[in-house]
């Protein structure tokens, strides 16, 4: 199952204000919540960028995947500091595009716990897969080890 939490924190290495790890399953997304929201998006829209290029993440949009090698359309992520809805993070998904808009008037702190939410609500619609180690991960539940 995919889990994908967005944190905001203010122990990341100097200089950076996003960081995104990622492991089976799982994108950890941390923001450093002493900085400006427009700083700490515009840094992690460059984070972003890092991990769609990494060639892991596929989304299934009908009948066709698309990966960051998909010509004319790849995969791409990206954050907006534009309102669509107040107080809140909506996304909004197109064939091989994620559009995330962002109040501006929330918080680093507000972002990270709209995103979560956000985000969660986003992978029910079961179009997005990870490949982690030859193994394709997805929105299933896990099955039960014996």
């Amino acid at each position: 199952m995919l889990d994908v939490t967005y944190e905001a924190t203010t122990n990341l290495a100097p200089g950076r204000l996003a960081e995104i790890t990622e492991d089976r399953g799982r994108i950890r997304v941390r923001l450093d919540q002493t900085q400006p929201l427009e700083a700490v998006v515009t840094n992690l829209n460059g984070e972003i960028t890092r991990l769609m290029s990494s060639a892991h993440w596929f989304q299934l949009w009908r009948d066709e995947i698309i990966c960051r090698d998909t010509p004319g359309r790849p995969l791409k992520i990206e954050y907006l500091l534009k309102m669509r809805v107040p107080l809140a993070s909506w996304v909004d998904e197109g064939k091989g595009l994620v559009s995330v808009y962002i109040d501006p008037a929330l918080t680093v702190q507000g972002f990270a716990a709209s995103m979560t939410s956000a985000t969660r609500d986003f992978l029910a619609g079961g179009q997005w897969f990870q490949l982690y180690a030859g193994e394709i991960i997805d929105n299933s539940p896990e099955p039960h080890k014996v």
